[in-house]
């Protein structure tokens, strides 16, 4: 059987992107969306969310790339003196796994996010980090813990099949499909074992930001057996810390193809969030 869902990243950090989100819930084939509970547009995410029931929402958890939910103060290990998370994965990512300091700074921050998807009333249908910064083992090991106690359902895993991206288009994998590959099947392991539901195949990696209707109807129609998830960032426009080069217009327009349903029904795909599979 093939299973799919559709989810919008971002969701939260600017009015475009809430908007963008609204039109491809409404009007196409989106069927969940990722928040981030602490960035600018975050109430208005909120809002548009509880207005529709069936947006499957998760936590997108931000640990790089934008500010804590905690005050800078209570993590100071993770912030620059600006305030905001620090832009080096690398050398965070050592100072995660290697001091008891920082890990309880993190831990900390991860359930303050938790906690604060938890206010917004929203059920929660999945985790997910911006950067895919949960490949990193102490950042997995938190979210499976907490996100078990906050009843998470599934879990993102960047473990995208190089085939079939080289049935739609000519494609040469890139040497940092290699180096996280191992650490995201560690991940789908690990999440598994939890009771945590880890898709089958994940697309978006290779075409982040740029996820054209030709791509993703391609993805449709090669779609894998099993549970896919395609993510994407779709918006009505840049937006203050948009992504330079990202083609948000464009992904919106394929969200909106009026193409694509008759498509998914054509190959018998069931559409959903991770809250409408069963767990296997």
């Amino acid at each position: 059987m093939k299973r799919l869902i559709i989810t919008a990243d971002d969701f939260g950090a600017a009015v475009e992107v809430n908007q963008a989100v609204e039109r491809a819930h409404r009007d196409g084939i989106l069927s969940a969306a990722s928040l981030m509970v602490a960035a600018p547009a975050a109430n208005d995410a909120v809002q548009r969310a509880r207005a529709m029931p069936g947006l499957r929402v998760g936590l997108h958890l931000v640990l790089v790339d934008g500010k804590p939910m905690l005050p800078p103060a209570s993590v100071p290990d993770l912030v620059d003196k600006s305030g905001h998370f620090r832009t080096d994965m690398a050398r965070a990512g050592a100072a995660m796994f290697f001091l008891p300091k920082v890990r309880a700074q993190l831990a900390a921050e991860i359930e303050a996010q938790f906690a604060a998807f938890e206010a917004t009333g929203l059920r929660l249908d999945h985790v997910n980090a911006h950067k895919h910064f949960h490949l990193h083992p102490t950042i997995a090991a938190l979210i499976v813990k907490l996100g078990k106690a906050h009843g998470v359902r599934g879990a993102r895993v960047p473990l995208e099949p190089q085939a079939v991206l080289g049935r739609i288009e000519r494609h040469k994998a890139s040497g940092v499909v290699a180096l996280t590959a191992p650490f995201a099947r560690r991940l789908k392991k690990r999440l598994r074992r939890a009771g945590i539901a880890a898709p089958d195949h994940v697309f978006g990696l290779a075409w982040s930001g740029a996820m054209t209707c030709a791509r993703l109807s391609g993805l449709i129609e090669n779609l894998p057996e099993g549970l896919s998830e395609i993510y994407m960032h779709p918006a009505t426009g840049p937006y203050s810390g948009s992504a330079p080069g990202y083609r948000y217009g464009e992904e919106l327009a394929a969200l909106t193809d009026p193409a694509l349903p008759s498509l998914i029904a054509a190959r018998g795909i069931r559409m959903g969030g991770f809250s409408d599979f069963p767990i296997q």
